[in-house]
């Protein structure tokens, strides 16, 4: 799904500079390259603060320690992505809502977010699935009518941008409180181990969550809060800023495939191609095809998989139908959308190192595999 291979010795010798230059500093907690990376992660997103961090799952948690919720206060999030957000929702003691997704984009529909909204919902968390902004100006809008806060989780959309209705443009996770962001290899900035970041416009929100990743402490040894330990170290720092100047050339390498995959796969009756929303660019950091009532996908999986064509289906179980998560009392039914989707789609290899040979091989499989079922 993802060629990390190709990518790094596209710049191997920076790549390798960068690793070996930490080593020899010996700064591998807390080093300069963290502060360099943080300061360049600012810079590209136009946001206050940046606080490095452990990983995307770590990001999550300690925005919403940053809160200070009580024990049952309730966020309302997708049931339609990773696990991440849920778990730490529950492992804080909070109690996670989940809502229904746009059929469109996949992202968590404003209409829902409203409707599950009571006396002790004090979050929202939107995750911008596969790469494309929830429909922010609308849940910010929900969000200030009934005094939320708002975390975005962008651990799949960084680069992404959305567009207000005025023509404002921000960056995926600089819109509401606070914003998250994952590192893992795989992501459209991925570092050569685990990462994440986590952003915020309020100083003093992101006080608190310096604090936190560092144990609580705001001096050494005086712990003024409960915290974790959650650190960015030097050898990925260096290697994500590296990174970083490339991550709107890739960008544009994951459109130019997704335009390809569109020109190839949009007149098939029975693909839908991603849907692109006006308020929203899309980093694509999955091309997911949504197929026809009559066209198995796992079926389809099993058929790319002997003709050595990596794919992946996204999220075969919604999480309100996850065995982890039965004492939510959700059941079948309860988020349509949500259920229907997870029945219907896959993704294609998409990523910054495909060719036009790789792409029409892939999209000549997908199209003889529907031909002939």
């Amino acid at each position: 799904m993802v060629d990390l291979k190709s990518q790094y010795e596209n710049i191997k010798t920076e790549i390798d500079k960068a690793v070996i230059d930490v080593i020899s500093s010996s700064a591998f907690i807390n080093g300069p390259e963290v502060k360099n990376f943080e300061k360049n992660l600012k810079q590209y997103l136009k946001v206050n603060n940046v606080i490095p961090c452990a990983s995307g799952t770590d990001s999550l948690q300690i925005a919403i320690m940053a809160l200070g919720l009580k024990p049952g206060d309730q966020i309302i999030t997708s049931s339609f992505t990773f696990v991440s957000a849920v778990e730490v929702i529950k492992l804080l003691g909070l109690t996670p809502v989940l809502v229904d997704i746009d059929p469109d984009t996949f992202n968590i529909s404003p209409k829902t977010i409203e409707k599950a909204i009571r006396s002790k919902t004090k979050a929202i968390i939107p995750v911008h699935i596969f790469g494309q902004c929830a429909d922010m100006e609308k849940i910010m809008n929900i969000a200030k009518k009934y005094n939320l806060f708002v975390i975005e989780d962008a651990c799949q959309s960084i680069s992404a941008d959305f567009i207000f209705k005025d023509g404002t443009r921000k960056k995926s996770g600089t819109i509401g409180d606070i914003g998250c962001v994952s590192f893992f290899p795989s992501k459209n900035l991925g570092a050569y181990g685990d990462g994440g970041a986590i952003f915020t416009n309020n100083d003093q929100l992101a006080e608190k969550m310096k604090i936190i990743t560092n144990h609580g402490m705001h001096t050494r040894y005086y712990y003024d809060t409960i915290g974790v330990n959650s650190r960015l170290d030097s050898i990925q720092a260096a290697i994500l800023k590296i990174k970083l100047k490339y991550l709107d050339n890739y960008t544009k390498a994951r459109n130019n495939a997704a335009d390809y995959y569109d020109k190839a796969l949009a007149n098939n009756p029975k693909i839908k191609i991603p849907f692109r929303a006006s308020y929203s660019t899309h980093a694509f950091h999955q091309y997911t095809i949504t197929l026809s009532n009559d066209i198995d996908h796992f079926k389809l999986q099993e058929y790319l998989k002997a003709k050595k064509i990596p794919s992946m289906i996204y999220y075969s179980v919604p999480l309100h139908l996850q065995k982890a998560y039965s004492n939510l009392k959700y059941k079948k039914g309860d988020l349509p959308v949500t259920e229907k989707i997870c029945n219907s789609v896959i993704s294609l290899p998409i990523h910054t190192e495909l060719n036009n040979e790789q792409l029409k091989y892939i999209t000549t499989s997908v199209l003889e595999f529907i031909r002939n079922n």
